[in-house]
């Protein structure tokens, strides 16, 4: 047996020389890198051929790791359809993936491409008003129960606008968010807690084993930090001053919330973390509605992932919660760039300064923020829209209500794989998304990246460094048993490998 550890790569080994009586066998590792890496060949020549002109962090999602260097790239696709794709070296897959989370009718449903295909010919016209965008909107509001909406083209411009707007309605500054949330890459949002704060927690999980400590456990409990520093390179320290980092679903952040109610114009939530699905917080939601409301603070829930997957109306709809300021892509744009910020009129205004009318002495009532884009409301997006939010209109909250229980039941047998084998792994779900359960969980970020990597060599399609993925209605049992069997199949390797 080699005496590499598990996690080191060893050196890399030739497949075309036959192994001798003084060679090693390969270890695991390198034989994972070897199959994928032959399975995949012609996309990897792609990642080396753009590389030098091409700046692309999105081929990976997790850090960069020389041990698996050789297999940090994208897997490059030709066509897909339904829940399948075809990659450049012939390979098919179930996707799970699921364009991160948009495709809820699978891929290439017939009656978006037909839609799209209808607007191409008839032009796409940017700067004029499109004729549909009114119908497009009232379907949004129709589905959200969400007074108005306005329309841009990526997550990461609808919750920047949105706290704008609320900045604007409240004349305050800061906003509130919580650790573990994603929402997007504008400056404000990419903040996350000091070291100090994860440090403690990491403590406060250690001593709650030990009934001995109890004191000082909940001494470290009771201390909620709440300073912003920021999460990535080039960003001013300074814009951190405007933003609390809280612990979610803690009810010392509410108490911190109340605190600071005369200065935060804006508390920032993912309702269900996409980093952390398995925390569905129902009671501290309604608890910060409650809040929010009585202080005149503005709640904004970032439904990205959430919306129309759980329900047509989304989180909001499945917690029983009206958001002042609610944000949707992903699904809504039917598999093009868009997305929606919606609210309530008294924010929504600062967009437009309040509706009027033609032949009177009416006029906009409040004062406007900036917001603009060139493709904001394009004609192709707006027609897939269209076509995508009338779909879920029609077929009502059946279709998520099926789609949710084909997951919930997939992360059963799952659960119970993993219960059966006596591993210390969690799945969870929340509407068509699936994970591992990570504080549920006992796994090294070593393995969990490594699943990935196995389930791509079953034609399991995610990823690199993925926890999880999507289900879509396309997927069908057959699909689903592929699923299901490759994780078991990999969590069984990676076991046997002493990775888990």
């Amino acid at each position: 047996m080699s005496s590499t550890a598990p996690g080191r790569a060893p050196p890399a080994l030739n497949p075309d020389q036959p192994m001798t009586l003084t060679q090693s066998p390969p270890t695991h590792l390198q034989t994972l890198i070897d199959t994928y890496t032959r399975r995949t060949r012609t996309s990897k020549q792609i990642a080396a051929a753009n590389r030098a002109v091409l700046a692309d962090k999105t081929t990976i999602g997790y850090a960069f790791s020389p041990e698996i260097k050789e297999m940090c790239y994208l897997i490059a696709v030709e066509r897909s359809q339904g829940a399948r794709l075809w990659d450049v070296d012939g390979n098919e897959y179930v996707d799970i993936l699921m364009g991160l989370g948009t495709n809820l009718f699978g891929h290439n449903p017939p009656f978006i491409k037909a839609a799209i295909a209808a607007q191409l010919d008839r032009g796409i016209q940017i700067g004029p008003q499109s004729p549909i965008v009114g119908e497009v909107a009232r379907l949004a509001s129709d589905l959200t129960g969400i007074e108005r909406v306005t329309f841009s083209n990526t997550g990461t411009e609808a919750v920047m606008t949105a706290v704008r707007l609320a900045r604007t309605a409240t004349q305050r500054a800061k906003v509130a968010v919580f650790t573990n949330s994603y929402h997007g890459h504008f400056d404000a949002a990419l903040m996350r807690a000091p070291l100090s704060e994860y440090a403690r927690k990491k403590v406060v999980r250690s001593l709650q084993a030990r009934p001995l400590l109890a004191p000082l456990t909940g001494l470290l409990q009771n201390f909620l930090g709440t300073r912003a520093v920021p999460a990535a390179l080039g960003i001013p320290k300074a814009t951190a001053k405007d933003v609390l980092v809280l612990e979610y679903g803690n009810p010392k952040s509410l108490d911190v919330i109340k605190s600071q109610r005369s200065q935060l114009a804006a508390v920032l939530v993912e309702p269900v973390q996409s980093r952390c699905p398995e925390l569905q917080p129902r009671e501290f939601l309604h608890a910060l509605r409650d809040l929010t409301q009585s202080a005149d603070i503005a709640l904004i829930f970032d439904e990205m992932v959430t919306g129309f997957r759980v329900h047509p109306g989304g989180a909001q709809a499945h917690f029983g919660i009206q958001a002042d300021l609610a944000t949707y892509s992903k699904i809504a744009g039917g598999g093009l760039p868009l997305s929606i910020i919606a609210g309530q009129a008294k924010f929504m205004n600062h967009i437009d300064g309040g509706p009027w009318q033609f032949g009177d002495d009416s006029a906009p009532q409040v004062p406007t923020t900036f917001f603009a884009g060139t493709f904001c409301k394009h004609p192709l997006a707006l027609a897939a829209a269209r076509a995508a939010l009338q779909h879920l209109k029609d077929a009502g909250p059946v279709l998520q209500s099926t789609l949710n229980q084909r997951t919930a039941d997939l992360v059963d047998r799952l659960n119970a794989f993993t219960a059966s084998a006596d591993m210390p792994i969690r799945f969870t779900c929340f509407g068509s998304f699936f994970a591992i359960a990570l504080t549920q969980s006992q796994i090294s970020p070593t393995a969990l990246n490594l699943i990935s990597y196995h389930l791509l060599n079953q034609g399991i399609h995610l990823r690199g460094g993925d926890k999880g993925g999507f289900l879509s209605t396309a997927h069908t049992p057959d699909d689903i048993d592929a699923i299901y069997t490759a994780f078991c199949k990999s969590l069984t390797a990676l076991r046997e490998a002493n990775y888990v």
